[in-house]
């Protein structure tokens, strides 16, 4: 399996890194400058090294094509790596808006390709252990809420270099937020929990005069069962915070991503690194290739979710 890398910053990077030891080849990276994508690419040992992406596309020997660059870019690129025969995996989010996301699904479908999305916290072991309980019967949940507050004022991405595009609020952490509150209470299906949301009340400012984007998201929904989701972020808090609590009819989790830890009960356990975590998404998808098999968090798994973030940017409801 011969790897494209586009992007090299933090995801670039920890998606390389956990491919160091696969059996793949990271075959060529993309960069915006050509002296620090260059520089990367020896670090990795890249064979070769691009600044124009649609060039490394191009190369017949390319078998996968991971897009972590930046968000506004990520649909864009996925359809021209689909239109040029490659699997893609794609950072979250998959678009910036619905119709972009399913015309990626679609684009797949219709080449017979295989188009995954990095939702890290489906990998999680501590939430996949949890699912298995809820598959059971042995637990039911009551409420999820999923937090991340960060302090993003300018364009200063988590490596600390500024940035020449904005994050996105809704669509980037908006979709770790809803997709992971709809994936547990649907009992691992997001479209099964979004079929039965009964009421949707969202709080979201409008743009920022300086960043250009709301800056703030507040979310309230309700099944049908009188199950609840609460899914909350800023980019104007001075704590950071990256966490989901569940309560169940038998127990209460909660995990701190940022922190490491699982809050089970009275009990505290330490778990993966955010990092340590991420590593399995790139393994899983380049396994699936080779396998002929859907990745862990196939594309269209992630509909439901960007389809509540359409409504949201929509909001209020009809």
């Amino acid at each position: 399996m011969n790897i494209c890398m586009i992007g090299h910053g933090m995801m670039g990077t920890w998606h390389s890194q956990s491919l160091r030891d696969v059996d793949c080849v990271l075959h060529s990276l993309v960069g915006r400058e050509p002296d620090a994508t260059e520089a990367f690419a020896r670090e990795y040992g890249y064979r070769h090294w691009y600044v124009d992406y649609r060039e490394a596309l191009r190369l017949p020997e390319i078998d996968i094509v991971i897009i972590a660059g930046p968000s506004q870019s990520h649909a864009e690129m996925a359809l021209a790596a689909l239109e040029q025969g490659k699997h893609v995996l794609v950072e979250i989010p998959l678009a910036l808006n619905l119709d972009d996301c399913e015309r990626i699904v679609d684009t797949a479908t219709r080449l017979g390709l295989t188009v995954g999305v990095v939702h890290p916290m489906r990998f999680r072991r501590e939430h996949r252990q949890l699912l298995e309980r809820l598959q059971s019967g042995a637990e039911t949940v009551l409420q999820v809420q999923s937090r991340l507050f960060l302090h993003r004022r300018e364009n200063i991405g988590s490596t600390g270099l500024k940035r020449c595009w904005t994050d996105n609020l809704l669509w980037h952490h908006g979709a770790h937020l809803v997709d992971v509150a709809l994936w547990l209470t649907g009992n691992g299906d997001p479209a099964a929990a979004a079929a039965r949301v009964t009421s949707l009340n969202a709080s979201m400012p409008a743009a920022d005069p300086v960043t250009g984007i709301p800056m703030e998201l507040a979310l309230l929904m309700h099944t049908d069962s009188r199950q609840a989701m609460v899914c909350t972020g800023s980019y104007n808090s001075t704590q950071r915070i990256f966490d989901v609590f569940v309560v169940t009819d038998r127990e209460t989790y909660r995990l701190d991503i940022l922190g490491a830890t699982l809050q089970q009960g009275t009990q505290r356990l330490e778990v993966d690194s955010e990092q340590d975590n991420n590593a399995q998404v790139a393994r899983d998808f380049v396994a699936a290739v080779r396998e002929g098999r859907e990745p862990l968090v196939p594309a269209r798994s992630v509909l439901p979710a960007m389809r509540l973030l359409q409504r949201i940017e929509q909001y209020p409801l009809p």
